[in-house]
């Protein structure tokens, strides 16, 4: 792990966690070991957050929708499978052999996952001001880069938006036409019951995230 650390520009203390923080559960399982990288990715997850809001927050982005919708965008499974695959940390992950044999080192949920366990493993071992350094180093470059954008749970961002607000969410299922084959649903968003987007698409999952979007793009404003 020295090149990666190196390129990281960390120097580890406690190497228990950066190993805990490459250890899948069926290779834990396997090995007898008292952990996998799931409370690390837990932990990680909620410092990957805090280091892009806290940095959108100091480049005076005023609009609570615009730093939502584009924290959203960079903190999501693609965008945190791709800073994994370009620091190459699946070349370290340990997975078990059944695992291995499906693939689990290329798995996106996987990948992804390491990402945020990494991210918590130095936060715990060099404290959050060098997990936050670190964090910003990869994923600004990605922020400043109009060309790079990342597809985002619309319906996560949303959520955690109300939920700051203190408001209520509803989706709406307004209307169901079409042949059985190829039915289109219309659903409404609401905040508060008032509406604040409209899906329009070929399932109920894809009618909800897409009102999600026009939901966030309004409050971006």
């Amino acid at each position: 792990m020295e090149k990666l650390f190196k390129k990281l520009g960390i120097k580890p203390k406690d190497m228990k966690l950066y190993n805990t923080a490459f250890a899948h559960s069926s290779y834990a399982n396997e090995h007898k070991a008292k952990s996998d990288y799931e409370r690390l990715e837990f932990l990680g997850d909620a410092v990957v957050d805090l280091a892009v809001a806290d940095y959108l927050y100091s480049n005076n982005i005023d609009n609570e929708g615009e730093m939502t919708k584009i924290k959203a965008s960079y903190v999501c499974e693609n965008a945190l499978y791709e800073y994994s695959i370009s620091l190459k940390l699946n070349e370290y992950l340990k997975v078990g052999h059944g695992e291995e044999k499906e693939g689990g080192k290329y798995k996106k949920a996987i990948v992804a996952d390491i990402f945020e366990a990494l991210m918590g493993a130095i936060y715990l071992d060099l404290g959050y001001a060098t997990a936050k350094n670190v964090i910003l180093k990869i994923i600004v470059p990605y922020i400043e880069n109009p060309k790079i954008a990342f597809f985002n749970d619309y319906k996560s961002a949303l959520q955690e938006y109300v939920q700051a607000e203190q408001k209520q969410l509803h989706y709406e299922l307004v209307n169901e036409e079409g042949p059985a084959h190829k039915k289109v649903f219309t659903v409404h968003v609401k905040i508060d019951d008032i509406t604040y987007g409209v899906g329009k698409q070929g399932s109920k999952k894809e009618a909800e995230q897409e009102a999600a979007k026009n939901a966030i793009d309004k409050i971006a404003l």
